[in-house]
């Protein structure tokens, strides 16, 4: 009987010991904090705000969808408005800044100061003060310019065009110079408006900005 029992006793202490060996260690030491996430707002019109298309199509989800992969480190955050001015975008900004935190702010305003002729001195005013709140909160920048059909005028058009330019030398910020560049004589890659670029547009336009931007997200 004693030896029954005896034998009883180790077989609980061998399931014990079996059980014990199967459960989770938990680590010694304070939990492991999670990474620190740096994030690129974008600030831009209907061209970042993916207008015509679903909203998972437009250039800013897709750069959101290529970080992920590359970058795990970043998040991208569209505070794009369609039909926004720079004037609209500097108004916005200060509240989007302290919202947001971002590391990286690409600006992609100015299409619609000059669709409706809005004085260029202006509109270079109002990007010139979105750089500058920017780089103040801590941010690199990237300008992101537009062109404007000649039937606006030469003297307007190359005025346009030079507002980037000169905002981003003066800045010392990165500038891709025109961000319908490398779809603008596709007519395939337009909506019916002729404006906004189709969703299957869309990547052409991540890959033209993507090698000033990229640098800049380390």
């Amino acid at each position: 009987m004693r030896a029954r029992v005896q034998q009883g006793l180790w077989l609980v202490g061998l399931l014990a010991a079996l059980l014990a060996l199967a459960l989770p260690v938990q680590a010694k030491g304070p939990a492991r904090a999670p990474a620190t996430t740096k994030t690129v707002l974008v600030v831009g019109d209907s061209l970042s705000a993916g207008y015509g298309i679903q909203a998972q199509q437009g250039w800013v989800s897709l750069l959101s969808r290529r970080m992920k992969t590359t970058h795990p480190g970043w998040s991208v955050v569209n505070a794009s408005v369609s039909g926004e001015t720079t004037a609209g975008g500097l108004s916005r900004l200060p509240r989007e800044l302290a919202r947001v935190k971002p590391a990286v702010v690409v600006i992609e305003l100015g299409a619609n100061d000059g669709l409706r002729g809005l004085p260029v001195d202006r509109m270079r005013a109002n990007l010139d003060r979105m750089v500058q709140l920017s780089q103040a909160s801590g941010a690199k920048v990237v300008l992101v310019g537009m062109r404007m059909p000649p039937n606006l005028g030469r003297a307007y058009t190359e005025s346009f065009a030079n507002a980037f330019t000169t905002v981003a030398k003066n800045r010392g910020t990165a500038l891709v110079p025109f961000l319908l560049e490398p779809v603008m004589l596709d007519r395939r890659a337009f909506q019916a408006d002729n404006l906004h670029p189709t969703a299957a547009a869309q990547p052409r336009l991540l890959d033209h900005v993507w090698p000033t931007l990229g640098p800049l997200v380390k």
